[in-house]
């Protein structure tokens, strides 16, 4: 577990002990992996990106592992690289856009040749909606348009996503990415906000349209789907957006906020469309059993592929979510086309 101190690093260490996994933390910061490690009576292993022999040495024994420790620009490559080393599996968390396109850019040839599994952005941004659009499609080969539309009550960045978002602002520049016509747009104009019709009781609700997320990354790399668009509350892109919004606050024994989220994924195909949703409790919260139910699967064979996989690729995706049920509620009805 690299950057397993970090708020959503900590949820997924405890998902995995939880679930009789035995997470070996590992971090550059010694004094919070070292704290970490003695609540969970865990070994704890210092490592740092700048430090390929520490990542080395960090992985050493392991069956796997997960980096949660962003910006991920600086750190999904020395860590896909030492996971390729030690012939081990590699899963993120990232939600950076430019991340997750340089994963897939980069390590795709040389993971098929290696036979060696790496699933990006397997995480609440990036994995829950190429899931959802997965399933949405059902038996669709192919289909004209994907939107996936986020409804959070509230978004208290945390450190860690406001400094992803920072290094992927000065990566990107002042432009914003659409996906139009299997195609990447840079966009200098500003986004629309527009009325998404969430399924009931939630409604009719203002959101920010071509808010682009990581399922434009993922989705389009194994579904046919020209275009592909992400949507967001209007309220989240304020909260997110602001300078002094706080950091989110544990209200349950589990350590989650009282945020709570539904996502909403849409695809057509002609005059037919097909949707599934799901909602929620705390974005962060929820990345933790996303991660760890891949990584079970990917250890026990349940995959589909090899290489680098979005979630919906590698994974069957109706299975997948229904074995969520315990962390979200799911309605998956791809029959209504």
């Amino acid at each position: 577990m690299f950057g397993a101190y970090g708020h959503t690093g900590k949820f997924v260490v405890a998902e995995l002990a939880a679930r009789g996994f035995v997470p070996v933390p590992s971090g550059r910061n010694p004094q919070a992996l070292g704290k970490l490690a003695d609540e969970h009576g865990l070994e704890p292993r210092v490592a740092s990106v700048d430090d390929p022999a520490s990542l080395d040495r960090a992985l050493a024994g392991t069956v796997a592992v997960i980096n949660c420790a962003g910006p991920f620009a600086a750190t999904t490559g020395p860590v896909i690289e030492a996971a390729l080393r030690a012939k081990i599996p590699y899963l993120d968390v990232a939600a950076e856009l430019e991340a997750n396109l340089d994963t897939f850019a980069h390590y795709r040839e040389r993971a098929q040749d290696a036979g060696a599994v790496i699933v990006p952005a397997m995480a609440f941004f990036g994995g829950l909606g190429d899931l959802l659009a997965t399933a949405a499609m059902g038996d669709w080969a192919a289909a004209d348009e994907a939107h996936i539309a986020y409804a959070l009550s509230s978004w208290h960045p945390t450190a860690g996503t406001r400094l992803s978002g920072a290094v992927s602002r000065e990566r990107r520049g002042d432009v914003r990415l659409r996906y139009r016509g299997g195609q990447w747009e840079r966009r200098t104009d500003a986004a629309p906000t527009l009325r998404w019709t969430f399924p009931k009781p939630m409604g009719p609700r203002e959101v920010i349209g071509e808010f682009t997320m990581a399922d434009v990354v993922t989705v389009p790399q194994h579904l046919s789907i020209p275009d592909v668009t992400t949507y967001m509350t209007a309220e989240a892109v304020r909260d997110v957006a602001a300078p002094h919004t706080p950091v989110p606050t544990a209200t349950d024994p589990n350590g989650r906020s009282d945020q709570t989220f539904l996502v909403d994924a849409v695809v057509r195909s002609g005059k037919a469309e097909r949707r599934a949703t799901a909602s929620g409790q705390d974005i962060y919260a929820v990345t933790a059993p996303l991660a760890v139910e891949a990584l079970e699967r990917v250890l026990t064979g349940r995959t589909k592929t090899v290489g680098v996989a979005s979630a919906g690729e590698i994974f069957d995706a109706p299975d997948f979510l229904h074995a969520l049920a315990p962390h979200i509620t799911l309605d998956l009805h791809p029959q209504n086309a």
